[in-house]
C-alpha cells in the first residue's frame, strides 16, 4: 500500500512538472529551430546570431538589466531599514504599518499603473528612463519588507545589547551582528525584487516614455506583428541565466559551510 502511494505521489509531482516546465523545454527547442514556423527544419544558431545583432533588442535588455538592478538595490536598502523601523514599533502600530505594506501587495499592477501615471502626470514628469525607475523601487519596497522582517524577528536582540555593552558603537554593532543575521533575507528580498521588476510589465507600460522599450514592452509591440524567433532565443538564454544563478545561490552556501568545517578539523 505504502508502495502504491509513493508510485502515485511520485506520478502526480512528475505530471505538475511537465505542466509546469513543458513550454519552457519547447520554446528552448524551437529557439535552435532553423525555420520560422512551428515545424522543426534543423539545428541552427541562426536566431542567436540575430539577436546579438539586434540593436533594438539589446537595447531594451540593457535598459531592462539596468531598472531591474538599480530599482532592487535601492528597494532592498529602503526595505531593510523600513524593517528595522517597523520593527523598533509595538503593539496596534507595528500591526498597522504591516497592513498599509501589504496593501500593494494584494492590489491589482493594473491600479498601481494607473496610480503611478497619475501622480506623474500631476506633479509634471516627463515620463522616461526615470519615471520607471522609480515605478519599480516603489513597487518592489513592500517584497524587499516581506522578506526581510521575518529575518529580523529572528534575531536575537541580546547579542547587540551585548555588543554594545562590550563597548561597540550602535552604528558597529548594527553592523557587525544584526547584519550578518539579516544577510539571507536580504539576499532573498533583493533576487525578488530583481525578478519582479525583470517580468514586470503592466507598471512599465503605463509609466514609460515614447522611444524606450524595456524587454516586455518590446515583446508586447512584436506580438501585434508576430513573434520572431530571436524572442524564443532572448527567453532562453534568459530562462539559462536565472537557472545559473540560483544554483548558485544554492551551492555557494554548501560550499562555505564545507570550507569552514575543513579549517576547523585541521585546527
Amino acid at each position: 500500500m505504502k508502495k502504491l502511494k509513493s508510485f502515485f505521489s511520485g506520478m502526480y509531482l512528475t505530471l505538475i512538472f511537465i505542466f509546469l516546465y513543458a513550454p519552457i523545454v519547447t520554446l528552448i527547442i524551437f529557439s535552435f529551430n532553423k525555420g520560422k514556423g512551428s515545424r522543426w527544419k534543423g539545428f541552427s544558431l541562426k536566431w542567436y546570431e540575430d539577436l546579438f545583432e539586434s540593436r533594438m533588442i539589446m537595447e531594451a535588455l540593457s535598459n531592462t538589466l539596468i531598472i531591474a538592478f538599480v530599482s532592487a538595490l535601492v528597494a532592498t536598502l529602503v526595505g531593510t531599514i523600513t524593517c528595522i523601523g517597523i520593527n523598533a514599533l509595538k503593539g496596534k502600530f507595528k500591526t498597522t504599518y504591516m497592513a498599509i505594506n501589504n496593501i500593494p501587495l494584494m492590489n491589482s499592477d493594473l491600479v498601481t499603473g494607473l496610480s503611478l501615471m497619475l501622480v506623474f502626470i500631476s506633479v509634471g514628469w516627463k515620463f522616461g528612463f526615470s519615471t520607471i525607475l522609480v515605478a519599480h523601487i516603489t513597487f518592489n519596497i513592500p517584497y524587499v519588507i516581506l522578506s526581510v522582517m521575518p529575518r529580523l524577528r529572528q534575531t536575537n536582540v541580546s547579542t547587540y545589547e551585548a555588543a554594545m555593552d562590550l563597548g561597540a558603537t550602535p552604528l558597529s554593532a548594527f553592523f557587525k551582528v544584526v547584519l550578518p543575521d539579516l544577510a539571507p533575507g536580504i539576499t532573498s528580498g533583493f533576487l525578488l525584487a530583481f525578478t519582479m521588476s525583470l517580468d514586470d510589465f503592466i507598471i512599465t507600460y503605463f509609466t514609460r516614455g515614447a522611444g524606450i522599450n524595456t524587454l516586455s514592452t518590446l515583446i508586447y509591440s512584436e506580438v501585434r506583428k508576430g513573434i520572431k524567433p530571436t524572442m524564443n532565443a532572448l527567453s532562453t538564454v534568459m530562462f539559462v541565466s536565472v537557472l545559473l544563478l540560483l544554483v548558485l545561490m544554492n551551492t555557494l552556501p554548501d560550499m562555505r559551510d564545507k570550507r569552514k568545517r575543513k579549517q576547523e578539523e585541521k585546527s
